[in-house]
């Protein structure tokens, strides 16, 4: 494990515990948790000790709120995962995956299938070449088999977006993804992040090369002009 947040309110619906496990197989140009990438780092924390935390904090959880495992890639652990959603299940807990979709294997399946209330996918890039620069790993389509599979279950799934211009922040590609999805049934919203350079500060303590400061934020015009795109496709288009 990571860290753990106790209040977070931009991980899911309503205020919740939000747990960020450690190890990435990804290695995200813009990412504001590079810390959480490496898969030796981290700490063994008991599950028994997390689910008590939760337990604690459910008065603040109200009828929307609960428990989010965000990362790093919280499916590398999807075995793991599989008894702590079961204990919160048990005490009637809301759960929640913050996922890349790197990871659809059994333990995920059940994961999936059984325990988790909703399922956030981050999409990185519509096109092969632009999600390999991003990640520095290939074959996007992992990320829409996960997709796939999650609509099949036909249980709550929220897209997540971060939108650099000229990168990830075009016309082109905005339209491709609502495309792409329009027919989903599961999604209930899509979120977008406007770039930002928040974590370039924990990439130079890693002393890692950050290769992205050449981007710019968004003006407010283009995250508007986002938004009125990917309104044509999705139920709700949230900006966080």
């Amino acid at each position: 494990m990571h860290s753990v947040e106790s209040f977070g309110t931009h991980d899911g619906p309503g205020i919740r515990m939000v747990v960020f496990l450690q190890g990435c197989k990804l290695k995200c140009l813009y990412c504001h948790n590079p810390d959480t990438i490496d898969t030796h780092g981290g700490t063994e924390i008991p599950i028994e000790n997390l689910v008590k935390r939760a337990i604690n904090m459910k008065p603040y959880f109200g009828k929307e709120g609960g428990v989010t495992v965000s990362g790093g890639e919280p499916l590398l652990q999807s075995k793991e995962l599989i008894h702590f959603f079961q204990c919160l299940k048990a005490e009637g807990i809301h759960t929640n995956i913050d996922t890349n979709g790197r990871v659809l294997n059994h333990f995920t399946e059940q994961l999936l299938d059984d325990y988790a209330d909703l399922v956030m996918l981050d999409i990185k890039h519509m096109h092969e070449d632009g999600y390999q620069m991003i990640t520095g790993q290939k074959n996007n389509t992992t990320t829409f088999n996960f997709a796939k599979y999650r609509e099949a279950s036909g249980k709550p799934m929220w897209l997540r977006y971060v939108l650099i211009p000229e990168l990830t922040n075009t016309p082109e590609l905005l339209h491709a993804m609502g495309k792409y999805f329009k027919n989903y049934k599961t999604i209930e919203k899509i979120e977008l992040q406007p770039y930002h350079k928040l974590g370039v500060h924990k990439w130079e303590k890693l002393e890692w090369q950050y290769q992205l400061h050449d981007a710019r934020e968004n003006t407010e015009a283009e995250i508007e002009s986002a938004v009125n795109i990917l309104q044509l496709y999705f139920k709700e288009v949230k900006v966080n």
